[in-house]
């Protein structure tokens, strides 16, 4: 075990919690700049200021807020469950600190004379802990949701735990083709496997598929349909106020700076520094890396508030329908694409490279194939839809079948009124549709 994983392990008690205490200020240095930026660049997006009044450009903007959030009045509802409903943000604000325990920041340095690795510890699964946190804070929404004793934090919480189930998976899936080329499930094993070439750009897919569903695993536009406003008010933090409403908002930023930091290590070659910066000799020594890593997590971030500020909400049936039907399958796919790169290079010596090209223009023709059905099927049933709107909408018989019947909702009816008949008069008068109003005037029309 020490010669696979070095000094893990090997550390002095007080150099862990260095180490813990360290990762811990800058998770909270790290949300308290994402909030402020994230508010900065939408701000310019729509041509506005933004936060600019409280320090320098603004930046103790989120400061301010945190210290707010945390002064104000709570509101605790009557029906709630008190125990869970205290628990709930705990959970989600503790998985996501713990969930960074296992990333690499940079290599090893030497830290008041000690050498150790910039990363608190490591062992074979890391990549599976991280998931397994994940699941964990995803329990906590879940939790406020059915403790809130209130009807849209209920169905946030129901839509998230649906949210993870399909999501989790394509992201976990998205990992298999790491693991492969790898050989491992380290997460520092998985940064030294990427010193000649970046996974990003051999095993695209598997990118691709991650990135899109670390946005619906963070509940982040335009995925964040369990905090869907004009829906369910907040989702499943509706009922929280001051501090616990506080956790919630600082476990959302610090999960969108674990995702990327988990995307950065398995894709972008963690710590080690991008070309042309790389040609530097001391580029990946020292705490240089370290600036590297944080630039890399911050693209992520910038991803995260691009697409809060340009894509609209998805609806709940195409954010499932797009899970499951799109994002899993492709990852099946594109697993055992992999996987017989792996065998074929190594029983007939063939370069997987070009096994890899091919497999990946296949599963973009079977991508696209997919979508022009999809796009053939979905307009069918808008031709069905405006056929059922016309045959709807053609004059209604309100004595077929021998007996009167109310016309539904889009129906339209002649009807003669009685004064009309006493009269003579064979016209009918103007058409009623089939609602609520349109029954009352032939009511009052019938009494007259």
């Amino acid at each position: 075990m020490t010669e696979t994983y070095g000094l893990f392990g090997q550390d002095p008690w007080w150099i862990v919690v260095i180490k813990a205490v360290g990762i811990f200020v800058l998770l909270v240095l790290l949300t308290l700049f994402t909030i402020w930026w994230e508010r900065r660049v939408v701000a310019r997006m729509q041509n506005r200021v933004g936060p600019n009044r409280v320090g320098p450009f603004g930046l103790l903007q989120s400061l301010m807020d945190g210290i707010k959030l945390a002064l104000k009045e709570e509101i605790i509802p009557r029906t709630a469950h008190r125990a869970v409903y205290w628990l709930a943000p705990v959970i989600s604000a503790t998985m996501a600190f713990i969930a960074f325990a296992v990333i690499p920041f940079g290599p090893t340095v030497s830290m008041f004379g000690v050498e150790t690795p910039l990363q608190l510890t490591d062992f074979p699964v890391s990549v599976l802990y991280v998931l397994a946190i994940a699941s964990i804070g995803i329990y906590g929404i879940v939790l406020a949701g059915w403790s809130s004793g209130s009807t849209y934090p209920l169905l946030g919480g129901l839509r998230s735990s649906a949210q993870m189930i399909s999501y989790e998976l394509a992201m976990s899936m998205s990992f298999v083709a790491v693991f492969l080329y790898a050989g491992t499930m380290s997460t520092s094993g998985i940064v030294a496997a990427q010193e000649p070439i970046w996974y990003a750009v051999i095993l695209l897919p598997s990118f691709l598929i991650y990135v899109t569903s670390m946005v619906g695993e963070t509940n982040r536009a335009p995925f964040d349909l369990p905090e869907a406003e004009g829906e369910l008010v907040g989702g499943f933090h509706t009922e929280y106020s001051s501090l616990k409403f506080a956790l919630f908002f600082l476990a959302e930023y610090i999960n969108m700076v674990t995702v990327s930091a988990l995307a950065t290590t398995l894709f972008l070659g963690g710590w080690r520094a991008p070309w042309p910066i790389s040609i530097w000799e001391g580029a990946n020594t020292g705490w240089w890396p370290m600036l590297w890593f944080l630039v890399k997590v911050q693209l992520f971030i910038f991803v995260f508030i691009w697409l809060r500020g340009t894509l609209p909400r998805l609806r709940y049936d195409q954010f499932m329908r797009f899970g499951w039907k799109v994002l899993i399958p492709v990852s099946l796919v594109w697993i055992v694409v992999v996987a017989t790169a792996r065998v074929v290079r190594n029983e007939f010596s063939v370069a997987t490279e070009d096994i890899l090209m091919w497999g990946a223009g296949l599963l973009v023709v079977v991508v696209i194939a997919s979508w022009v059905l999809a796009l053939r099927a979905s307009k069918r049933e808008r031709e069905a839809e405006r056929a059922a709107a016309r045959e709807a909408a053609a004059p209604f018989d309100a004595m077929t079948g021998g007996y009167p019947v109310p016309p539904l909702p889009g129906q339209q009816f002649t009807y003669t009124t009685r004064s009309a008949q006493r009269a003579g008069v064979g016209a009918a008068s103007a058409p009623i549709l089939g609602t609520q109003s349109g029954t009352g005037s032939q009511e009052e029309s019938d009494d007259a």
